[in-house]
């Protein structure tokens, strides 16, 4: 991507992962937790979601190690309760599994735009808010903490297997760079891929 690209796709990325906290939120909200809209993070207001590492920092530090290829933010964490969630250890998964979600429907919702109208500039705008929305869930599926996907992950694992989710989440950060800096391109053929088939192959998107 040019700097312009890259620029517009940093400006779309730090919406997209405000939603992806709301939603986060929200889910918990409807499975019995307040914490979230108790702690006034259940808004859409970019104040209360902004974290300078995350939404700032670390982005601009990809962009710098990647080349340019790779770029990616994050919002801070929604706070939600496990104990106060209807469903058990699943409630967790749904809670983790809607920021995911939530990116997915704006990927999709902005593909439909992609494919019913004529290629131009602003079809070319459109398809960069996709491709941000599917990178996003995409990478936040990875199952190791504090990703969304190790949520699902640890809910699906037996209970005999708990030891291996607390060494999980011991080294959970440290995993997390290691998979940023170093296998994040295992993910780019599956986030290309959903990409295409939401735009459907559209002439001219990227």
């Amino acid at each position: 991507m040019e700097f312009a690209s890259l620029l517009f796709f940093f400006l779309i990325i730090v919406p997209s992962s405000i939603i992806h906290e709301y939603a986060h939120g929200w889910m918990a909200y409807r499975l019995g937790d307040p914490t979230a809209k108790h702690e006034g993070r259940l808004t859409l207001n970019p104040l209360a979601h902004i974290d300078f590492f995350g939404t700032i920092a670390l982005p601009i530090l990809l962009m710098w190690a990647s080349g340019g290829t790779f770029l990616f933010a994050y919002a801070k964490p929604v706070p939600y309760n496990p104990y106060n969630l209807r469903n058990g250890k699943w409630g967790s998964a749904l809670v983790g599994a809607a920021g995911p979600l939530a990116n997915l429907a704006l990927a999709f919702a902005f593909a439909i735009l992609v494919r019913l109208l004529p290629l131009s500039e602003l079809t070319l705008l459109l398809s960069m808010i996709v491709y941000a929305n599917v990178v996003l869930a995409i990478f936040n599926l990875v199952p190791v903490p504090p990703l969304d996907g190790s949520k699902v992950l640890f809910a699906a694992l037996p209970d005999r297997l708990w030891k291996l989710r607390v060494a999980l989440e011991k080294q959970g950060f440290l995993l997390l760079l290691l998979f940023i800096f170093f296998f994040y391109k295992l993910i780019t053929p599956i986030v290309f891929w959903v990409y295409q088939l939401f735009v459907g192959g559209a002439p001219g998107v990227f």
